[in-house]
């Protein structure tokens, strides 16, 4: 894509090319001028020499004496004189002529219907030449090696602030209301600009965050007291000795699901106040404690769906942790494998660092098993859940500070490690 490479490296490539074309045009420059000159002046010279000759040759009892490393020759002359037959073509004017490994610079004249040629050994002239487009090419590379090394320092110092910004807003302390705000801080160019952006920006999460920590709260909070109406009222019910058989299991599942219900709502409510820095004082239990609770309470409803279950706890961690958090973790994770399990089994296994839950559902593609912890998403055929309890797992294993691991049961099935962080 056209802004896949970092701000750095752009800055840096933009500056190098920069440097790259204005030095390859002073250099292109150089040379053309050496060229330009190259032929004007020794033109003028040897143009000079070649009339000096000819006011030689027009002088009675001449004798032609071509200066040292000059060559003379001329149509219709005689020896040393006598034109050789690889010049023959060339016409009037400036030339540069190649003889052998030997280089001349050559004048051609005609006057009176002879041609005139003077040759002048170019040697010393080329390797002077050569010697400077040496230093032209080095300057060349030199100031393209100078402009990528400078480029990557003006890079980090022009990135430097934004940088800054960058951590700044990383700074899981930029959610809390009392933060001060990033654009004082900078100057008022694009950088000010983009810190007055994130302010703005924060201060809109920050104000949705205390809403959905206030609603959460007031929710959980008010949820008590019907749950409750709803728990006592199922006692009543059960107590009832003329109760029918079928009302009372109804009368259970209603108790069962107020009892899931008041523990979801704790777990939110906890949960808001452990994000927003206050944690709670909820109860302590060891996992093996929870865990043989929930597993008395849904084997019979696993089995009843035909599936087997299979519990092993001999090798639980010592110590204690959050009840409410952990049983709601356990419970979510039991209870989606109850729901995307249609046949063969669910186990539960305690270890010494944690707990894992198996199920042999239909399981969950590879690709998408990094968005299952999202909130409403749902990866499966099976028309049942809303997508939150995965979510909610996350969350609260976030801040526990526990791991969570999903992988793949083979043939099918889900596997998820808990590993929990023992105070």
């Amino acid at each position: 894509m056209k802004f896949k490479r970092s701000l750095a490296r752009r800055i840096v490539i933009a500056f190098t090319g920069m440097t790259v074309m204005v030095a390859g045009i002073f250099a292109l420059g150089i040379v053309a001028s050496v060229y330009m000159l190259e032929e004007s002046l020794i033109s003028s010279d040897l143009g000079g020499e070649l009339d000096s000759l000819l006011r030689m040759e027009s002088m009675e009892g001449w004798s032609l004496k071509p200066a040292p490393g000059q060559l003379f020759y001329f149509s219709g002359g005689q020896g040393d004189f006598a034109m050789p037959e690889d010049l023959a073509p060339y016409a009037a004017g400036f030339h540069e002529v190649f003889r052998g490994h030997s280089a001349y610079h050559m004048i051609v004249r005609e006057v009176d219907g002879r041609r005139y040629f003077l040759l002048q050994d170019q040697s010393d002239f080329e390797a002077r030449e050569q010697l400077l487009f040496m230093v032209v090419l080095s300057g060349f590379l030199l100031s393209s090696l100078l402009a990528a090394v400078i480029g990557w320092l003006l890079a980090r110092r022009v990135l430097q602030p934004l940088a800054r910004l960058a951590g700044q807003v990383r700074n899981r302390e930029q959610m809390l209301t009392v933060t001060p705000q990033l654009a004082p801080d900078y100057a008022q160019d694009e950088v000010g600009e983009l810190a007055t952006a994130f302010d703005h920006a924060l201060a809109q999460l920050r104000s949705a965050l205390g809403r959905e920590r206030m609603f959460t709260s007031d929710v959980s909070h008010e949820l008590r007291t019907p749950l409750m109406v709803i728990a006592s009222s199922c006692e009543l019910l059960e107590a009832q000795p003329a109760l029918p058989l079928q009302a009372q299991q109804q009368v259970r599942r209603i108790a069962k699901a107020s009892a899931d219900m008041k523990l979801l709502a704790e777990a939110f409510l906890l949960l808001a106040r452990a994000e927003h820095g206050r944690p709670g004082t909820a109860a302590r239990k060891s996992l093996r404690a929870v865990a043989d609770e929930l597993v008395e309470q849904w084997r019979e409803t696993i089995e009843g769906k035909g599936l087997r279950f299979s519990y092993q706890a001999n090798d639980a961690p010592a110590g204690e942790f959050d009840e409410v958090f952990l049983r709601t973790v356990l419970l979510n994770l039991l209870r989606n494998a109850l729901y995307y399990t249609a046949h063969g089994s669910i186990s539960l296994e305690l270890n010494s660092g944690g707990f894992v839950v198996s199920d042999s559902g239909e399981g969950i593609p590879a690709e998408a098993r990094s968005e299952v912890f999202e909130s409403f998403v749902r990866h499966t055929t099976i028309e049942q859940g809303s997508g939150v309890g995965l979510s909610l797992v996350r969350r609260i294993c976030a801040v526990q500070g526990w791991s969570i691991e999903l992988s793949a049961v083979q043939p099918h099935g889900c596997r998820f490690a808990v590993g929990l962080q023992v105070p």
